[in-house]
């Protein structure tokens, strides 16, 4: 099993800094929540990163563009970014949803909805 992240955002040095300067210059219309939940204006927040370090779940990040491309299968709908999704073999499920990252409003409610949830898997 493994957790997939996939950013709202393309990959990339030039879209990295043009997703800074969005954060920085207009925080409110900047559409990619995992983003502003698990790092600032230019670095990984520490709390994200303490519990992506410490967890005992496999979790891999990707871009939107890069998991369109890796996941380009007739068979996958269509997803709103960002999304996590659980990985089983080459099966993928919903873990959280585009709508669900809205109501996250820091990284530890982001911590805690997955602590919650993985026990279910």
């Amino acid at each position: 099993m493994q957790l997939l992240f996939v950013y709202n955002a393309n990959a990339g040095r030039a879209n990295a800094v043009l997703d800074s300067m969005h954060k920085i210059l207009s925080p409110s219309t900047y559409d990619c929540k995992l983003c502003e939940l698990t790092f600032g204006a230019f670095t990984e927040r520490n709390i994200w990163k303490e519990f992506r370090k410490n967890s005992n779940v496999n979790m891999r990040f990707l871009h939107k563009d890069e998991f369109k491309k890796e996941f380009r299968s007739k068979w996958l709908p269509k997803y709103n970014f960002p999304v996590v999704l659980i990985q089983n073999e080459n099966k993928l499920e919903l873990f959280i949803t585009s709508e669900e990252f809205e109501a996250l409003h820091s990284p530890q409610v982001l911590i805690k909805l997955i602590q919650d949830r993985l026990p279910l898997y």
